[in-house]
């Protein structure tokens, strides 16, 4: 069984990962920013004896990094696994968001990746062994309008990923992607809300593709078992999609001339509401235009 760091625990993802892991008999140290004011996940292991100790760690922060992993070594002889699953996500048109918005992504879901990998890898290489899983998302691999600065933080993280790679193979570290298509969590209530004075109201159809694509109610628990079987030795991929949808909507992308892909965001309102209705997504209901563009 192997010692795993999992970074945002505190929901969604980081939570169904730990509790996968910890079910499945590992040693997980779940993370996460301030974990007196989300007790559920602790409560959880000391109810069901499950080897899961919550932490206190802020991936954007460099001393709260050491100090976490610090904590893990002084228990543990290494760090076997390592999942950067930390996110947030921002929503708006790139001449309306603020470059505070840019920054805010990067330094968690680019960054925060980083910082924790560099503490981890040099155990990892003088032992010639160990994992580092990277949580991106569909969004690394499909960008969308009005969604730039998650997609550019993610899409940097999986070309990061790549590129770590093949440095770390002669060494026997191994880099796995996981890229989730849309799972219900948290981070959409979390998000900023749109201007209601926007110049782009074509926002208005990125938030009805999520709301509607949210009713299939993917659990995080689906990207928990991807994850799971990546430190099990069950999936040797280096890109794992999660989710009923994952892997056809990036095959569907990559099917697409980027022209084609490009020119389709200035479809008139009809066209893009059958188009989601191809996809299996009712979006008109959701395009109600006194609707507030947050989740």
């Amino acid at each position: 069984m192997a010692v795993i760091l999992v970074t945002g625990s505190s929901t969604g993802i980081g939570y169904a990962a730990a509790e996968t892991l910890g079910r499945n008999g590992h040693t997980v140290y779940a993370s996460m920013r301030n974990p007196q004011r989300s007790p559920a996940l602790q409560q959880l292991a000391d109810k069901e004896n499950l080897p899961i100790t919550v932490i206190t760690m802020d991936v954007t922060d460099e001393q709260s990094v050491n100090n976490a992993i610090g904590l893990i070594l002084s228990k543990e002889p290494q760090i076997d696994v390592l999942v950067n699953n930390a996110g947030i996500a921002s929503w708006g048109a790139v001449e309306e968001l603020p470059l505070d918005l840019y920054r805010a992504d990067m330094e968690t879901n680019y960054f925060g990746a980083i910082r924790c990998i560099q503490k981890v890898l040099p155990a990892m290489r003088r032992r010639n062994a160990g994992c580092i899983i990277n949580v991106t998302s569909i969004a690394g691999r499909i960008y969308s309008n009005f969604q730039s600065t998650y997609c550019s933080s993610k899409a940097a993280l999986e070309a990061f990923s790549e590129s770590l790679a093949q440095e770390v193979v002669p060494f026997g570290i191994r880099i796995a992607l996981v890229e989730p298509e849309v799972i219900e969590t948290p981070i959409f209530s979390k998000s900023n809300e749109v201007p209601a004075g926007t110049s782009y109201p074509n926002q208005r159809r990125l938030f009805a593709f999520f709301a509607a694509a949210l009713e299939y109610h993917n659990p995080p628990s689906l990207v928990g078992e991807v994850i799971n079987n990546i430190v099990n030795g069950n999936s040797q991929s280096f890109r794992n999609p999660a989710g009923p949808m994952a892997a056809g909507l990036l095959g569907w992308r990559a099917s697409l001339p980027d022209e084609e892909w490009i020119a389709s965001n200035a479809v008139d309102e009809e066209t893009w509401i059958a188009g989601m209705a191809q996809m299996g997504l009712d979006v008109r209901k959701h395009m109600m235009p006194d609707r507030p563009m947050r989740f």
